[in-house]
């Protein structure tokens, strides 16, 4: 069943009779596990208030350009980075017309310019207005660039005619907005992803770990279940709830990770190594609780196997994916790691900015391969991880 489980949706609200229908809209979204924040022009707002709209989605509604209350004053970007779908419904003619044409007049314009994430319009206006040769230029240029449109329904209208311009019904548009992320690419495949955290025992009640949260991992699987892959993920130590359709392995240490890899290599096709693995463990695993005691305290640590390149080293072995989270270089760093672990392909990202490192619900990166390489501008992680998935179907499809 199509699903937006954790998915960020931005609901776009425009000035139309049919603005009413975005609080059922909202509903159905987030029946369909979405999280839902919503941007409205000064036009929704005499149709339907942004309190109302606001008590639905339970965040507050945008409505400004500039806001004050925005983490850095730049509400428009953070808005566009958060969603993972910029859903605007209803899509009046002005509205079309404006997105169109790449003007950026207001709050909602500037958030769709902004965004990286698929646009869908749900379109609302007159009939006549719909048939109009220039809301049809508009509408095919906006469908040429990717985006996806929903309805118009055909039907009495508002102003007393019948035709179509009806808006969709908003049960039918949250289904459409839920089939943007089954995508099909990997049907079929198995793909095994490694994420979060390891830990390595100190002594019963201490341990060595980092700070990964495994958000990224376990947005890539989200995004391998949407494209159609049979998906398990091997986790460390995380907060976090695996998507439904998922295989979860629960793993504490890197020697148990490698153990639960190799476990699942054979049958995979694809292995994607997101987990933050610890380097070292301690030589010696304390039985009981180590005491304060000494000034000083020395430990004597093991290297830990290398999880991805022990399965880049398997014969025969899956389509291998690496990541390189690093502070400095992280270009150079992540083409020279993809050479020496005989990686297909690697995704880098500079996890020295907090605002796309560790624990944060965004992130940046580039993915390398044999041959070329692509940017992924900062957006949401579920957002990365549909581009990821993206470019590794791309590869795997490639004929050699």
């Amino acid at each position: 069943m199509a699903h937006l489980f954790n998915r960020n949706i931005l609901l776009g609200v425009s000035g139309g009779i049919a603005a009413y229908k975005a609080a059922e809209l909202i509903r159905q979204l987030q029946e369909h596990g979405a999280n839902v924040r919503v941007v409205m022009t000064p036009g929704a707002q005499a149709f339907i208030t942004p309190l109302t709209l606001q008590a639905l989605s339970g965040h507050p509604v945008h409505t400004e350009l500039l806001d004050e209350e925005a983490e850095k004053g730049m509400g428009h970007i953070e808005l566009a980075r958060w969603a993972d779908l910029l859903l605007i419904a209803p899509a009046t003619a002005n509205v079309i017309a404006r997105l169109s044409g790449g003007r950026a007049e207001d709050l909602l314009s500037t958030v769709a310019l902004a965004c990286p994430a698929p646009l869908m319009l749900a379109p609302a206006m007159n009939q006549q207005m719909w048939k109009n040769a220039g809301t049809a230029v508009n509408i095919e240029t906006l469908a040429q660039r990717g985006a996806h449109i929903v309805g118009p329904e055909t039907g009495e209208q508002a102003c007393g005619d019948i035709g179509p311009g009806r808006m969709e019904t908003p049960a039918m548009i949250a289904a459409a907005a839920a089939s943007v992320f089954d995508t099909g690419l990997l049907a079929g495949k198995r793909v095994v992803i490694t994420a979060g955290p390891t830990r390595e025992a100190l002594d019963p009640v201490r341990y060595l770990s980092n700070h990964s949260s495994g958000k990224m991992g376990y947005a890539l699987a989200q995004a391998a279940v949407d494209a159609g892959a049979v998906t398990t993920l091997v986790s460390g130590p995380v907060n976090l709830k695996a998507p439904e359709q998922a295989g979860l392995v629960n793993v504490e240490s890197a020697q148990q990770m490698l153990k639960a890899c190799l476990d699942l290599t054979p049958d995979c096709d694809i292995f994607i190594a997101c987990a933050a693995v610890a380097d070292y463990r301690p030589a010696v695993i304390e039985q009981q609780k180590i005491k304060k005691g000494a000034e000083e305290l020395q430990l004597t640590f093991l290297r830990n196997p290398d999880i991805v390149a022990t399965i880049s080293g398997l014969q025969p072995r899956p389509f291998t994916v690496g990541f390189a989270a690093e502070t400095t270089g992280v270009i150079d760093y992540a083409k020279d790691k993809m050479q020496r672990k005989g990686l297909d392909m690697i995704v880098a990202n500079d996890v020295s900015d907090q605002a796309i490192g560790f624990n944060s619900d965004n992130n940046a990166a580039t993915a390398i391969w044999s041959g070329g390489e692509k940017a992924l501008p900062c957006a949401s992680k579920a957002n990365i991880a549909a581009q990821i998935i993206g470019l590794i179907a791309g590869q795997i499809s490639e004929p050699g």
